[in-house]
């Protein structure tokens, strides 16, 4: 009977709160992404399908999402004022920019020094 095994209520700890996808709409701040969540409603009187959505402040630890890219989060504690909610994983990166699009930007915004 020395078996180790882990209890149901340490499995449910780790996945505690909602799951939810949406994506990178802001990610200036250090730690934090602005992440948004689109959902369709349908309006109460009128029946047209109308576009929502919900802003979420999401705790990032190492920094690695960017703007645009799609990803999951997950409802935690509060972390601050705003931060309600954790990055669990990427789900699909934005095109990044390439080398190509580095260099005509750089030879583009080059302008003559004498005019």
């Amino acid at each position: 009977m020395s078996e180790t095994s882990t209890t149901p209520a340490a499995d449910t700890a780790a996945s505690d709160g909602r799951i939810v996808t949406g994506i990178v709409t802001r990610d200036k701040m250090d730690k934090t992404r602005r992440v948004e969540i689109q959902r369709v409603v349908q309006h109460a009187k009128y029946g047209k399908f109308v576009k929502r959505r919900t802003v979420c402040y999401t705790h990032d630890e190492a920094n690695e999402s960017r703007l645009g890219d799609t990803v999951e989060i997950q409802e935690s504690r509060p972390l601050s004022k705003l931060k309600r909610w954790t990055l669990l994983r990427i789900l699909t990166k934005a095109p990044g920019r390439t080398v190509a699009n580095l260099e005509g930007a750089v030879a583009g915004s080059e302008t003559p020094a004498g005019k």
